[in-house]
């Protein structure tokens, strides 16, 4: 079975094994050293290529046509393991393959399928991309399928609000749990107050589709059990208190935790590997209505804990803190969330390195280097706990937004601990979910962070 595809598109690889057109990857000492194919070496020579990263250069055949093409690596290809992601855009058409480089199969695949991806679905059709030829020694099966995974993020993500609100969030995520046979549970609206999810209905009652409660379970009862929770804000105005016109452009993408984890449930459910999967995703859409939330108003939370509402633009732990005390009820292996939370994340940071927390130092450690394995960056934050008296009221028990404005990630990660009481295994990833710049692996827009080092991790404890 193909793994799921949220948009169709062509693939990155073609299958032309003695067909295909020669790329040679090479660096500056290369060149200096000649150790590369007679006939390009000296075309290159004569074009005067020196190797430098990322560049291209066209090679002509003895006939006049197309005949190869050179690639530069740079002096230190270590630096940029997704470098080939370039050749998918740099290329013209047709079908290549790899002749030599100093780069390992699967990486150098990989790096060209992520560089790969286009989002296309509002724009004329364009011309017929390259393709490449996969190395035989290159697990092909499991590059496509975490270029599925990574591409239904970023799908979801640059899906603009008007096209993947809560009810379009849903139906996607009815069809990847159908594509695999999986059990999918719902709950909507009104019924969100009477199976006690407060905090999902209040953050999302004021917008024109209701909230919902999403859940998918997949696997076998007695193999590890693996939750996944995902911060579904299809939209965030900030609610009452309202966004900066400037800081509402990207909002679309504040449902990024939800796509993530939809993303790497593909990758675990495609793999076939032995967890018992759960997956819930509370989706809302943070709107202005008279029956918006104020700030001020207190709410009780699933677990019980009552919330003072400080600022209603911090709305995404509201719907976690539900989420994540529903997930803590029963008994997990792994729990993880996912939540385009914090600019205070962005600013420790940066928009490229999602921190992540956790109290459970193997894990820590498991994780950090599944990230390493895999080229796949995340960085551990401390959960401090001198920092938790912030995260209390005056006359409640939480506040969803200390004051001071200091320690941000921190103090919403040490917010979100509150309702994870049962689970030693708990971690929290505060992700961006959008590439700011054009990268070798990924253009401009929605981005999948950290689930292919989930994914490597959840294989090594699924054995």
């Amino acid at each position: 079975m193909a793994p799921y595809q949220f948009i169709e598109r062509p693939s990155p690889f073609n299958t032309s094994a003695g067909k295909t057109l020669p790329i040679f990857a090479v660096t500056p000492a290369h060149i200096e050293t000649g150790a590369i194919d007679p006939i390009a070496l000296d075309w290159a020579r004569k074009a005067g290529f020196k190797a430098e990263s990322g560049a291209v250069l066209l090679i002509p055949s003895s006939d006049g046509h197309l005949g190869g093409a050179l690639f530069g690596l740079g002096s230190n290809p270590s630096e940029a393991p997704f470098l080939t992601g370039k050749l998918a855009r740099a290329l013209p058409a047709g079908n290549w393959h790899i002749e030599t480089a100093p780069l390992t199969a699967n990486r150098l695949a990989l790096g060209y399928g992520l560089g790969s991806y286009r989002f296309e679905r509002y724009k004329s059709a364009k011309g017929e991309p390259p393709t490449l030829l996969i190395p035989t020694d290159a697990d092909a099966t499991d590059i496509k399928r975490q270029l599925a995974g990574v591409f239904l993020a970023r799908d979801l993500i640059n899906t603009p609000t008007n096209d993947m609100g809560p009810e379009a969030l849903e139906a996607s995520f009815r069809a990847l749990a159908a594509h695999y046979k999986a059990d999918v549970s719902v709950i909507s609206g009104e019924a969100l107050l009477t199976q006690n999810f407060p905090l999902v209905h209040t953050v999302g009652r004021a917008s024109a589709e209701a909230p919902r409660l999403l859940e998918l379970r997949w696997g076998k009862k007695g193999h590890k059990k693996v939750t996944l929770v995902g911060k579904g804000v299809c939209f965030d105005t900030g609610g009452l208190d309202i966004k900066p016109a400037s800081s509402m452009l990207l909002m679309k993408k504040d449902m990024g935790g939800a796509a993530n984890v939809m993303g790497l449930a593909l990758m675990i459910m495609d793999a076939k590997l032995k967890v018992d999967l759960r997956v819930i995703i509370p989706v809302v859409e943070n709107s202005i209505s008279a029956n918006a939330f104020r700030p001020g108003d207190i709410y009780r939370s699933r677990k019980g804990l009552t919330v003072q509402i400080d600022n209603t633009d911090a709305e995404g732990r509201l719907i976690l803190a539900d989420a994540l005390a529903y997930a803590d009820e029963e008994k997990n292996d792994l729990l993880v969330d996912m939540a385009t939370l914090t600019g205070a994340a962005r600013v420790a940071l940066g928009p490229d390195l999602p921190p992540f927390f956790t109290d459970d130092a193997e894990l820590a450690h498991d994780l950090s280097e599944a990230s390493l394995g895999v080229d796949d960056p995340m960085w551990r934050m401390p959960l401090h706990m001198g920092y938790d008296k912030d995260v209390s009221a005056r006359i409640a028990d939480l506040t969803n937004a200390p004051s001071g404005g200091m320690a941000g990630s921190i103090t919403a990660a040490l917010f979100l601990k509150r309702f994870v009481t049962n689970t030693k295994s708990w971690v929290h990833f505060d992700i961006f979910g959008w590439a700011q710049s054009e990268r070798p692996h990924s253009p401009v827009g929605g981005e999948a962070q950290a689930i292919r080092a989930l994914y490597q991790h959840i294989r090594q404890i699924a054995r």
